[in-house]
């Protein structure tokens, strides 16, 4: 084998390795408040105090998180709720995620969430919906099987909409999903940002 074909053996062997290692690369959700944005280079200051430096995709998206009222939760509504397990088997919202339609189908499941320790996340299709009292409880179900949600009077209840990239400023409440590449850095390609002053609450 000469070594151009050894070399071109090589890379054919490496590439679907570097893809997979891309792929596979660990993420960490980062909730806090910007410090400060100098083009791409984002940095963060996490809800635990410390200080994150985060490089951003030159695409980069910011989406808005807006408030929305109980009245959002409708039936055939997909909705995002993180909560905690209650010992009758239901399940008590810390917040509910009304997503827009293009959102649906968006992480479908229920699996753990770090809002809070021992805390979940429901990814589902609102069956039903029944007032009880102030509260709501929601009958979700996703492709897997189904839970029932009970949201107190004083979850937040938000949604999605466009964002702008000037809503990215120092002081600005922000929830985004990054990306740690082999030397340690972090990368993310979209920002949540609340609106208005909302801390999302995701």
């Amino acid at each position: 084998m000469n070594r151009t074909a050894a070399c071109a053996l090589v890379l054919s062997l490496l590439v679907p390795c570097v893809v997979l290692a891309q792929a596979t690369a660990p993420t960490q959700r980062i909730r806090g408040d910007v410090v400060s944005v100098d083009g791409l280079n984002l940095q963060v200051k996490e809800r635990s105090g410390e200080l994150l430096s985060i490089k951003l995709a030159e695409n980069y998206v910011v989406t808005a998180v807006a408030k929305v009222g109980i009245e959002a939760i409708t039936p055939n509504a997909f909705v995002g709720a993180a909560s905690m397990p209650q010992s009758d088997g239901t399940q008590s919202a810390l917040e509910v995620l009304v997503f827009p339609e293009s959102g649906r189908g968006s992480n479908e499941g229920h699996y753990a969430w770090d809002l809070q320790p021992g805390s979940m996340m429901t990814n589902a299709t609102v069956a039903e919906v029944v007032p009880v009292g102030p509260a709501r409880r929601m009958t979700l179900r996703y492709k897997d099987g189904e839970k029932v949600v009970v949201v107190p009077p004083n979850a937040p209840i938000v949604t999605f909409e466009p964002g702008d990239r000037a809503m990215l400023k120092s002081g600005a409440h922000v929830l985004l999903t990054a990306a740690r590449q082999a030397d340690g850095s972090l990368t993310a390609g979209r920002v949540a940002v609340g609106k208005d002053g909302l801390v999302p609450p995701m």
